[in-house]
């Protein structure tokens, strides 16, 4: 595609500069008011939250397995008065403990720092993951090549990688294990694709989508390598702590439900299909079943676009959104799991002989301010983040010609 064509195919106010100038503000801002927030002294930010957020409760998980308490990983009023005693700061903090055992074993070298250092440390380690990432996959673009500074400032004002290192989340390492798979995938290595995709065990709801596109595209290797993968992690678990261990765990999922207010207390940051008809309607019953009909038809749009020979960035970008808009439990800091998916998708739209839709896009540009302007849906009561990335799953798995005119 000429110069002259490419400028067809994206509006006329979406230039480079515009979106180099865009990006940086973003970043900027977005950094700057991290920088600000986490100035206090103490463990406390300038909005009275632990600094960290939720690592608290990852340092506190490995501090369970260091001291050989397995019996209290399900245990929440046992955890809050351990948080108490061992970080004054963050007394009366409650967590609802969900994750598998394995992730206290993770933690469990962290927990041997101060709060202050393990947390910086692990800001440090997801920054790294982060970086590694968009920098594999960025060479992998031949399409992206000339635009080095563009990438990596708009990676850096990428919506899911700040709430990632604001909240202290583990999101960093599903995008690590999302990576690696699809780079296992290029290499014809399917059995060792799906043990990447198999460590997701430690936030299972994203593993809903791949689960179902293998098994329904017949991907048996990639399907045992998940299982194994899954598997030894769990079994890691077992052996450290016990039978009893796994048994905790299966009775604090039975009781999901019922703690759901406390692991969801801003619905408006959730942003998948289940949170977009539960703020959309106000009838429970019926916004569940809204929430299953449009999940069972991402997850059959995404496993026919799997079956065709559709390229292989396209279908993991439809991959990767079928993740994010089916799992029923999917916060803002989940979202960096799709930087493949900008990374893919701009690559496609640069392609010499692609004619991709005109506002295919400013579709991308949009989802930055959109993913972060959830808090308005407790307003408006509509996530409008999850009709865009509809949207764009819907145009990469169109028939063959995916985002093309």
């Amino acid at each position: 595609m000429n110069q002259a064509s490419a400028a067809e195919v994206r509006p006329s106010w979406l230039t480079q500069r515009r979106l180099r100038a865009h990006g940086l503000i973003l970043a900027l801002c977005l950094w700057s008011a991290y920088a600000v927030n986490m100035s206090t002294p103490g463990l406390r930010d300038r909005a009275g939250l632990i600094k960290g957020t939720d690592f608290l409760h990852f340092y506190t998980l490995g501090t369970l397995a260091l001291t050989g308490r397995g019996d209290l990983l399900y245990n929440i009023s046992a955890q809050t008065e351990l948080v108490g005693k061992q970080i004054p700061e963050a007394a009366g903090t409650i967590y609802v403990p969900l994750y598998g055992p394995q992730v206290s074993l993770l933690f469990a070298p962290l927990a041997k720092l101060p709060y202050g250092s393990a947390l910086a440390a692990w800001l440090l380690l997801n920054t790294l993951i982060y970086a590694s990432c968009c920098y594999a996959l960025w060479r992998i673009c031949p399409n992206l090549r000339d635009h080095a500074a563009i990438v990596a400032i708009l990676a850096l004002a990428f919506p899911g990688f700040f709430h990632l290192i604001a909240w202290g989340q583990t999101s960093g390492l599903a995008l690590a294990c999302f990576t690696l798979a699809y780079l296992a995938f290029r290499k014809k290595y399917r059995w060792l694709a799906g043990a990447a995709i198999g460590c997701l065990i430690f936030k299972p709801q994203l593993g809903i989508a791949a689960a179902v596109v293998f098994i329904g595209a017949a991907e048996w290797k990639v399907v045992a390598g998940a299982i194994t993968a899954a598997a030894v992690q769990l079994a890691a678990a077992w052996l450290h702590y016990g039978s009893s261990i796994m048994q905790n765990y299966a009775r604090a999922l039975r009781h999901l439900r019922e703690v759901m207010p406390l692991l969801e207390p801003r619905p408006y940051q959730m942003h998948s299909l289940r949170a977009f008809w539960s703020l959309l309607l106000p009838w429970h019953d019926v916004a569940f079943g809204a929430y299953l009909m449009t999940a069972a038809a991402v997850l059959a749009l995404a496993v026919s676009s799997w079956r065709r020979q559709a390229s292989l960035e396209i279908r993991f970008s439809v991959l990767s959104l079928a993740t994010v808009l089916v799992s029923p439990h999917l916060t803002v800091y989940d979202l960096v799991v799709l930087a493949p998916v900008f990374l893919f998708v701009t690559d496609r739209i640069l392609e010499p002989s692609s004619q991709p839709l005109r506002w295919l896009p400013a579709l991308l540009y949009a989802c930055y301010p959109l993913f972060l302007l959830g808090p308005l849906a407790q307003f408006t009561h509509l996530q409008f983040s999850v009709i865009a990335m509809a949207t764009l799953l819907w145009l990469s798995a169109s028939e063959p010609g995916s985002l093309r005119t």
